[in-house]
C-alpha cells in the first residue's frame, strides 16, 4: 500500500492516487433500530425480585429508555467493527509522533492487569489484606530507582505534568527548610511545553534560557543566570530536539555551587533507560512518563502515571502516603511525614497503570537496555535515510527522535502540516508538526523500539515520495489528504468557531 521511491528524481508509481475504501460507510446505531429487534437475552434472576421504585424511589426509575436503539447482535457487532476500521491504531501501523513516544503496549501488560486479586482490589482495603498490591507498588519503586539512579520515589502523580508540579513543590519545600524558597526557575527553550505552566502553579517565576547554535545549553551563559534568586533549572534531557545535553554534569555543578537544584523532565527516558542514570550526572529530582518509557496506555485525560524520583535531600518532602517496607518484611502506607508537601493524588496513584509498568519492566529485566538501543538505532536509521531530502537544523547525534524542518519544501510552498497530511494517504499517522518551537516548520519523528526495519523502510519510502511530490507537484501535497473519508479540514475556523453541540434541523 506504500509506494516505493528509489531516488528523488523518479517519483513512485501510483503516488497521488486515492485508494478505494474497503469498508462501508456507517450510519448511527439509532438509524439501524427497528421495534422488536433484540441482540441479547438476560438470564433469570438468581436473587429475589425487588420493586425498583420502592428501592430507589419512583423519581429515579423508569420503565424504558426513550429512543434507545433496538438492534440485532450482528448489527451491533458489524457497527462497532466497521467504526473501528476507520481509526488508526498502534496495532495497525507506526505512530512516528516525536516526543509522545507512541510505542506498542505488550499484551502481557493487559493480561496481568486483569488477574483476579489485582483488577478487583479496592484502595480502601486495609494494608493487611493488600500486601500483594503494596508489594507491586514497592517493587516498581525499586525498579525505577535502580534505572534512574535516584534515592526516593512517589508513584502518586497521575501524569507527567503533575509529576513536574510535585517535583517543584518538593524543591520549594526543601529550599524553604533552608530559609529561602527563592523566586525563579530557569527553563531552556528546548524544554517540554508543560514545564512553564508547572513552574507558575508552583509559585515561581519563569526565566527562559536560549539554546546555542548546537541546540545545547551554553554553560557560560547559564552562569550569568544562576543567581541566589534561582531555585532550579528544569531541563529536558534528551531535549525536544532529540539530542543529549553533552555538558549535563557541568550544568549540575553550576547549579549546586549556587544552592540551586536540577530538575530533569524524564519524558525522554526512552533514550536513556539501561544506558545511563540521571542520578549519576547530578539530577536532584525528575519525573517519568510511564506511557512513554514503560509502555502503559496514554492517559488521554484519563488514568495516567508520572512517578517522581528524588535524591536523599528531598526524600522528607515526598507526598503522603509513601509505600514502605517494614522491618518484618510487610508493606504499609506511611502517612506520618511532617515535612511532606501533602497529598497530590487520591490513594497511592493509578494502580492499574503502575501494575502494567512493572509487568513491562520485569518482562525486559536487564534487556531494557536493548529496548533503548533499538529506539536510538531506529531514529538514526530514519535520520540517515531522510537527510538527503529534508533539512536537519541541528546536526548532533540523534537519540530517540530526529527533528527535521520543512525549509527545503517551503521554497515550493509546502510546509510541515502539508507533508503530515499527505503522509496519511500513505497509511501512516502523521509525525509531530511544528514542535519544538525553536525549529521553524519542525518535523519531529520518533519510531521507538517497537518498529522493525521493514516498517521503518516503508515510512522512509513514503517520506521520500512526498519529498518528490513537493518538488514536482506541490499542489498535490498542499491539498492532502486525498484518500480519507473527510478531506482537509479548516483547522483555523474549527479553533476559532467550534461547533460544540449538534442540533437537528
Amino acid at each position: 500500500m506504500n509506494p516505493k521511491l528509489t531516488d528523488l528524481e523518479a517519483p513512485a508509481k501510483n503516488v497521488g492516487k486515492a485508494r478505494a475504501h474497503v469498508s462501508q460507510n456507517e450510519g448511527l446505531i439509532f438509524e439501524q433500530s427497528a421495534p422488536g429487534k433484540r441482540g441479547m437475552e438476560l438470564p433469570p434472576l438468581d436473587v429475589p425480585a425487588v420493586d425498583p421504585a420502592k428501592a430507589l424511589g419512583s423519581e429515579f426509575t423508569r420503565d424504558a429508555i426513550e429512543g434507545f436503539p433496538e438492534v440485532s447482535e450482528i448489527e451491533v457487532i458489524r457497527h462497532f467493527t466497521r467504526l473501528s476500521t476507520w481509526n488508526y491504531a498502534i496495532d495497525l501501523g507506526m505512530y512516528p509522533l516525536g516526543s509522545c513516544t507512541m510505542k506498542y503496549n505488550p499484551r502481557v501488560n493487559e493480561f496481568v492487569a486483569r488477574l483476579d486479586g489485582l483488577a478487583s482490589e479496592h484502595p480502601e482495603q486495609p494494608a493487611e489484606v493488600s500486601q500483594g498490591c503494596l508489594r507491586i507498588l514497592h517493587d516498581l519503586q525499586k525498579c525505577l530507582l535502580s534505572i534512574t539512579g535516584m534515592d526516593a520515589a512517589t508513584l502518586q502523580p497521575a501524569a507527567g505534568a503533575q509529576g513536574e508540579l510535585t517535583g517543584l513543590l518538593m524543591i520549594r519545600a526543601y529550599l524553604e527548610s533552608q530559609g529561602n524558597p527563592r523566586h525563579k526557575v530557569l527553563i531552556p527553550d528546548s524544554a517540554h511545553g508543560t514545564n512553564p505552566a508547572s513552574v507558575v502553579i508552583a509559585g515561581y517565576e519563569v526565566q527562559n534560557i536560549k539554546s546555542n547554535s548546537r541546540g545545547q545549553i551554553d554553560t557560560d551563559h547559564l552562569r550569568e543566570f544562576v543567581t541566589g534568586d534561582v531555585a532550579a533549572l528544569m531541563l529536558t534531557n534528551p531535549s525536544t530536539l532529540g539530542v543529549f545535553e553533552e555538558r549535563i554534569a557541568e550544568i549540575a555543578a553550576i547549579l549546586h555551587e549556587r544552592g540551586a537544584l536540577l530538575y530533569m523532565d524524564g519524558a525522554n527516558m526512552n533514550a536513556l533507560a539501561g544506558v545511563t542514570r540521571p542520578g549519576d550526572f547530578g539530577v536532584d529530582v525528575m519525573h517519568l512518563n510511564l506511557h512513554k518509557t514503560f509502555s502503559t496506555p496514554h492517559g488521554g485525560g484519563g488514568p495516567g502515571a508520572g512517578p517522581v524520583l528524588a535524591k536523599k535531600i528531598l526524600e522528607p518532602f515526598l507526598p503522603i502516603p509513601v509505600v514502605v517496607q517494614k522491618p518484618d518484611g510487610t508493606y504499609t502506607l506511611d502517612h506520618n511525614r511532617p515535612k511532606s508537601v501533602g497529598r497530590v493524588r487520591a490513594f497511592a496513584g493509578n494502580f492499574g497503570v503502575l501494575l502494567r509498568a512493572l509487568a513491562y519492566t520485569l518482562a525486559y529485566g536487564p534487556g531494557i537496555r536493548q529496548a533503548t538501543e533499538d529506539a536510538v538505532l531506529n531514529a538514526n536509521y530514519i535520520r540517515k535515510n531522510l537527510e538527503p531530502y529534508f533539512d536537519l537544523p541541528y546536526n548532533l547525534p540523534s537519540m530517540h527522535e530526529v527533528v527535521f524542518s520543512d525549509a527545503r519544501q517551503k521554497v515550493r510552498g509546502v510546509n510541515t502540516m502539508d507533508i503530515a497530511k499527505r503522509l496519511i494517504d500513505y497509511g501512516f499517522h502523521p509525525y509531530t508538526t511544528a514542535f519544538p518551537l525553536i525549529v521553524p516548520g519542525a518535523m519531529m519523528i520518533e519510531p521507538t523500539e517497537s518498529e522493525s526495519k521493514q516498517e521503518c523502510d516503508l515510512f522512509i519510502d513514503a517520506m521520500r515520495s512526498i519529498a518528490a511530490e513537493a518538488d514536482a507537484t506541490p499542489d498535490l501535497v498542499k491539498t492532502a489528504p486525498h484518500a480519507t473519508r473527510v478531506g482537509r479540514l479548516d483547522e483555523v475556523a474549527a479553533a476559532r468557531k467550534p461547533i460544540l453541540r449538534w442540533k437537528s434541523a
